[in-house]
């Protein structure tokens, strides 16, 4: 098993932003602001290639900076953030809030299975059509291998901003969502797939059979309606005084 300093990802053709994505662990707790609100490392500030939390922005306000999201216990980024950065296509993109992510790493597979239908080229990660890779690092392992290098493939970005606070909820961390098909191509690709939350899902299902408790199964008859209004206990009858 080659070392990780052997991995393709650490090759001499990668830039040193790419390389540092593509490894970095990011949700960590900030060292520097590990009593402050908000302090996991979600951000990625690509001019000085390390991950920052939202309280270290100040020093950065100015360089190009990548927002991180986290769906599936995996890091997933904007599709319109890395297709300013490169070239994505033939990456699978998901929809989660409206807005298209790609995987930045590629998933373990608890089982390699191989039928009809299209793979990743690098891991056989099963695939919608037309997509050849399941993430990002995938598709530079690719490139890599078969063009000798991702240069062809980068684009110039000069600025790349977060997007406003409150504007959009990519920042929600919800380690609890699936992938489910979205059942329509949707506007801008072939086949998406959306991330939905299971802890939803149970909500619903909770009042669905909480209100299934409360319905009756079928109304009372007349007799047992009759019945429970025999049985109710009368208070003593008070005679009327005899003169």
């Amino acid at each position: 098993m080659p070392s990780l300093s052997q991995s393709p990802l650490f090759s001499s053709h990668l830039p040193r932003w790419l390389q540092v994505l593509l490894t970095e662990k990011f949700f960590n707790a900030c060292i520097i602001h590990e009593d402050a609100k908000k302090n996991e490392k979600n951000i990625y500030c690509l001019d000085c290639c390390i991950s920052i939390c939202p309280n270290c922005l100040s020093p950065h306000s100015s360089h190009r900076l990548l927002q991180i999201r986290r769906y599936v216990y995996h890091d997933v980024i904007r599709l319109d953030d890395a297709t300013r950065l490169m070239d994505c296509a033939f990456v699978q993109s998901y929809i989660t809030n409206s807005a298209k992510v790609i995987f930045i790493n590629q998933r373990p597979q608890t089982r390699q299975f191989r039928g009809s239908g299209n793979f990743c080229n690098t891991c056989d990660r099963s695939l919608q059509d037309p997509y050849l890779f399941c993430s990002l690092s995938c598709k530079v392992n690719d490139l890599l291998r078969t063009e000798d290098g991702v240069s062809k493939f980068l684009f110039e970005c000069n600025f790349l901003p977060l997007p406003e606070a409150g504007s959009e909820d990519y920042g929600l961390v919800t380690p609890d969502s699936v992938l489910e098909p979205s059942g329509s191509t949707g506007s801008g690709g072939y086949g998406e797939v959306s991330l939905t939350s299971t802890a939803t899902t149970e909500i619903v299902r909770k009042k669905r059979s909480s209100l299934k408790a409360c319905r009756p199964t079928c109304p009372p008859t007349v007799s047992e309606v009759s019945g429970s209004l025999m049985n109710r206990r009368k208070k003593t009858p008070q005679r009327a005084p005899l003169y």
